[in-house]
C-alpha cells in the first residue's frame, strides 16, 4: 500500500431531497416492488416504465414525455434500443433488467405515446401527475426522475465506461454536468490506483 484510500470525491452531506443523490440497490428494489404493487394497471405500467426509462436508460422527465412506441426497437440479440427525441436526440441501449418492460410498453403504445398513451395532454406535469397519484409507501423513497438519471450515470461511471461513450449515451457535450456526481463514486484503494496507473500504456 502506498497511502490512504483514495475516495471517489469529496464527501458531502447526504439528503433524501438531493436530486443528485443516486438510489441505492435496496432503494431500486423497493421502488420496483412499490410500482408493481399499485392498485391500478395504469399506475403499475406507468411507474414501472418510468423506472425503466430512468434507471435503465438514464432519461430525464422532458425526454420521456414525447417518446412514442416506434421509438423502441428490439434487435436480433434481444437488446432494446431507444431513440430519444429533441435537442439531445440519440440512441440509448436499455440495460438488460429493464428490456422487457420497455418492449412491452412499446407494444402497448403501438404508434402512440410510450408513456401514458391514453393521455393526449403532454406537458411538464405529465410525469409528476402520475407519480403524485400513486399510493405511497413510507418505506420506499419518493420516485424522482433526476435521482434515477443520477443513479444511471453513477453506475456507469463506476464501471468504468469510456467517457465519449458515456457522454454520447447521456446526451451531454461536456464533463461539467458529471462533476456533481463525483462524491457518489466508489472509493479506490491506493493499491488499486497504483496498479491501474502503472499498467496504463
Amino acid at each position: 500500500m502506498i497511502g490512504p484510500d483514495l475516495p471517489g470525491g469529496r464527501p458531502v452531506p447526504l439528503s433524501a431531497s438531493d436530486p443528485s443523490q443516486p438510489f441505492s440497490p435496496n432503494d431500486k428494489a423497493g421502488l420496483w416492488a412499490w410500482a408493481g404493487g399499485q392498485p391500478t394497471a395504469e399506475l403499475r405500467r406507468g411507474l414501472q416504465l418510468l423506472l425503466a426509462l430512468g434507471l435503465g436508460c438514464g432519461l430525464d422527465t422532458t425526454e420521456i414525455i414525447p417518446l412514442r412506441g416506434p421509438d423502441v426497437r428490439v434487435l436480433q440479440d434481444g437488446s432494446c434500443v431507444l431513440a430519444v427525441r429533441g435537442n439531445r436526440a440519440r440512441l440509448i441501449i436499455c440495460s438488460r433488467p429493464f428490456e422487457r418492460t420497455l418492449t412491452e410498453a412499446a407494444r402497448h403504445a403501438d404508434t402512440g405515446y410510450l408513456f401514458r398513451p391514453s393521455s393526449f395532454a403532454r406537458g411538464p406535469n405529465t410525469v409528476t401527475d402520475l407519480v403524485y397519484r400513486a399510493a405511497r409507501d413510507p418505506r420506499v423513497p419518493r420516485l424522482v426522475m433526476g435521482r434515477c438519471r443520477a443513479t444511471w450515470l453513477v453506475e456507469r461511471m463506476n464501471v468504468p465506461i469510456p467517457l465519449p461513450v458515456l457522454l454520447a449515451a447521456a446526451g451531454l457535450d461536456s464533463l461539467h454536468a458529471l462533476s456533481r456526481l463525483l462524491p457518489y463514486l466508489k472509493g479506490t484503494s491506493a493499491e488499486q490506483a497504483h496498479t491501474t496507473l502503472r499498467e496504463m500504456p
